[in-house]
């Protein structure tokens, strides 16, 4: 069975496309908490609907209510998925919060209440439990100083998924002996022994342990494995992406984009003294701690053993902060980071990354071609840094003489 994961939350962490003889459609992972068992079941929007019919017969005095069908339209629209899954949410709250209906046997039934094989740690997902005896692996992964032979899962009470990306999930979790809260990057071991995705987790993994001690870049307490999973243990940062403050604000004043812009530079100039060149900076890899400092995070496309005067040619990247050089697949350094420190600090001042085009091939012609052209509500002060940042050749860019010093 195929799932697609989308539309992430907390009770109802994602709904699941699957394809099955062209038929296509929705199947909510709902997570059920009762007293301290949590598990997942899977269920489409028609089951919701035939137990709610059910119960609606039987118990007319109960205020139960699902969000309605949808006749006209279409039923994969992302705002839509969203609407009905907080509907459906509420819905299974209700029924786990009256003793009368949850000992209901069609919703004992429908929540698998009587089934203890599905209760399971809420860090795990279905599709992962379902596959892991297939894909079953004893092979353990150096993890290098920052392995700890000691740890399990079950030092840990994961409470929620907070991020999710290619090689695996991030999920806040206290831990039991001392109540301090982490966050927790799982990675399943199947993914990461494909050759290139391994590159990737150790590149991360490597670039955790160099800068555990600056305060701008998230730090790795320590790392463990399981037989099917790697997890690193990392700081919480809880005042949320500065990609969301953005969203929710359009822009920033010049005075708090220098701030954040100065964070950034000073993080990214200690990783290049180290030899590694970040590569992805963008408002999503930027955390604010419960301060309002900044923390980069999200290593997995780090460069390692760059000095300044090398050169690389791997083509990766976010399509809006990408150089001119990257998209040419020429090879590029260090500048390659200040390039992306102007696009986040131009999109921190004016609400839009700079080239910013809806269509890709258009945005990267800007970007290369097209002139950074003077627009009015910033200094010039700011107007010359981002001119000196946004310089499309890499070897008079700012940053190209001295890195961070310049």
């Amino acid at each position: 069975m195929d799932y697609k994961e989308s539309c992430p939350s907390v009770s109802i962490p994602s709904s699941d496309e699957h394809r099955e003889k062209k038929k296509r459609f929705t199947v909510y992972k709902v997570l059920v908490s009762v007293g301290r068992s949590e598990w997942f079941v899977f269920r489409r929007y028609a089951e919701f609907d035939k137990l709610y019919n059910t119960l609606r017969k039987q118990f007319p005095a109960m205020a139960l209510k699902i969000p309605a069908k949808r006749i006209f339209g279409d039923n994969f629209d992302p705002d839509f998925i969203k609407q009905r899954r907080a509907g459906l949410n509420e819905f299974i709250q209700n029924l786990v919060r009256h003793p009368e209906l949850y000992n209901h046997p069609d919703v004992r039934a429908f929540l698998q209440m009587d089934s203890p094989k599905h209760q399971s740690d809420p860090s795990e997902d279905e599709d992962e439990r379902s596959t892991q005896k297939l894909h079953s692996t004893s092979q353990n992964i150096n993890l290098g100083p920052s392995g700890n032979p000691h740890a399990k899962p079950t030092d840990f009470d994961f409470l929620k998924v907070i991020g999710k990306g290619s090689f695996g999930k991030v999920l806040l979790a206290k831990r039991k002996l001392d109540g301090k809260f982490y966050a927790v990057k799982v990675l399943q071991k199947k993914v990461v022994l494909n050759r290139k995705e391994q590159k990737h987790i150790m590149a991360e993994r490597n670039v955790l342990l160099k800068n555990v001690k600056h305060p701008f870049l998230v730090g790795l307490h320590y790392s463990f494995q399981t037989t099917e999973k790697l997890y690193f243990v990392l700081d919480f940062v809880n005042g949320g992406e500065l990609f969301f403050h953005l969203q929710r604000e359009r822009s920033f004043p010049e005075q708090r984009a220098r701030f954040y812009a100065a964070e950034i530079a000073s993080a990214l100039g200690y990783l290049h003294s180290i030899k590694i060149v970040y590569r992805d900076l963008k408002p999503e890899n930027i955390l604010l701690d419960s301060v309002g400092h900044v923390v980069l995070t999200d290593f997995g496309l780090c460069k390692e053993g760059i000095a300044i005067s090398d050169t690389t040619t791997t083509f990766c990247g976010t399509p809006e902060y990408l150089a001119p050089e990257v998209i040419r697949k020429q090879p590029y350094d260090n500048t390659v980071d200040w390039w992306c420190l102007g696009a986040v600090l131009y999109e921190m001042l004016y609400g839009l990354p700079p080239f910013y085009c809806r269509d890709v091939a258009e945005m990267y012609d800007n970007i290369l071609h097209k002139p950074l052209s003077l627009r009015p509500g910033v200094s010039l002060t700011a107007w010359s840094i981002l001119e000196e940042l946004l310089e499309k050749d890499r070897q008079n860019r700012l940053g190209a003489k001295e890195d961070f010093l310049d």
